[in-house]
């Protein structure tokens, strides 16, 4: 198969599975017009991806060193159970648990970089999980996880005899049902070009442009649906900025009122250490005023006690 088709199937599995059909539909009208009929039978064997096989493959094609180390740890732990080795094979077994908890957050990121509506969907995290789980059990699974193109999801019991999973590879031979519908495909394929030599539109074409208008309106459903939930978020906006506003408003308010006060009292502390210091002063005043009021009277005694002397030392008359 040329490089550019294997670029166009890894397209195909890295884009979101509800687009599936209508680029796989396109790429094969592409191919027959080219006149390359084993092109256009290869991608009419594709089979469109389950949610969860789309979020592996995202991880194999967008982040292949992630599943290169989930491979490298599951040759670990294959090789402890064959060894019997406790302790490792305890430490490997919580090293499997962080690492596929960070291989399935991964894709999960991945995804919702691809489309941001998804944040707020269900995705199949549990399926992913089961399906990075069963690849660390089985090498074949493994391998099947890194080519990236995985339909359907894997399901595993537990570690040691492992069941193999239901899980399709659109490299692998397509089972009997899926050869009969090639067959139909192939039979559609024929009178497309029947079709087309007269003048009418193929039934190729006819699906190609009906799975054109469901894309179309679904995006334009989909484009309403944002510009409601856009129209709503800017008037919850409005709102919260105006509420925002105000709240600013109020803490200046309450910040230049605190100020105030804190001036106020400022103040009044300096009126209180003038106070103070007037106090201390009178103080002083009013123990000076005592000393002298003490010697005042000291004087007064002592003249006092003159006279009386004096009088007394006088002779009668």
């Amino acid at each position: 198969m040329p490089a550019s088709t294997e670029d166009l199937i890894r397209a195909l599995y890295e884009a979101p599975p509800d687009g599936f059909v209508a680029g796989r539909a396109a790429a094969i009208a592409e191919a027959k017009q080219a006149g390359d009929t084993e092109t256009a039978r290869r991608l009419a064997a594709l089979r469109k991806p389950t949610v969860a096989a789309w979020l592996v493959n995202l991880l194999a094609l967008r982040r292949p060193e992630l599943i290169d180390e989930l491979v490298e740890l599951s040759t670990a732990l294959r090789s402890a159970q064959r060894g019997l080795q406790g302790e490792q094979l305890r430490e490997l077994s919580t090293q499997r648990r962080q690492v596929v908890s960070a291989l399935v957050q991964a894709a999960q990121r991945l995804a919702v970089e691809d489309d941001p509506g998804l944040r707020s969907a269900k995705l199949p995290m549990a399926e992913v999980e089961s399906t990075l789980t069963a690849a660390l059990a089985e090498p074949d699974i493994a391998e099947q996880v890194r080519s990236g193109r995985l339909v359907k999801a894997a399901t595993y019991a537990g570690f040691g005899e492992v069941p193999r999973p239901r899980l399709r590879l659109v490299t692998a031979e397509p089972d009997e049902a899926e050869r009969e519908g090639d067959g139909e495909a192939e039979r559609g394929y024929d009178q497309d070009a029947r079709e087309a030599e007269r003048g009418r539109p193929s039934a190729l074409e006819e699906r190609k442009r009906r799975a054109a208008e469901k894309e179309r309106q679904e995006r334009a459903e989909r484009r309403r649906e944002l510009k409601r939930r856009l129209t709503t978020a800017r008037s919850a906006e409005a709102k919260t900025r105006t509420r925002l506003e105000r709240a600013e408003a109020a803490e200046r308010d309450a910040a230049h009122a605190v100020d105030e006060i804190e001036e106020h009292l400022a103040e009044l502390e300096r009126q209180r250490i003038v106070a103070q210091a007037e106090v201390s002063r009178r103080k002083l005043a009013r123990r000076s005023a005592e000393r002298d009021a003490s010697v005042a009277r000291r004087e007064v005694g002592d003249v006092e006690a003159a006279l009386e002397d004096l009088d007394a030392e006088e002779p009668e008359q």
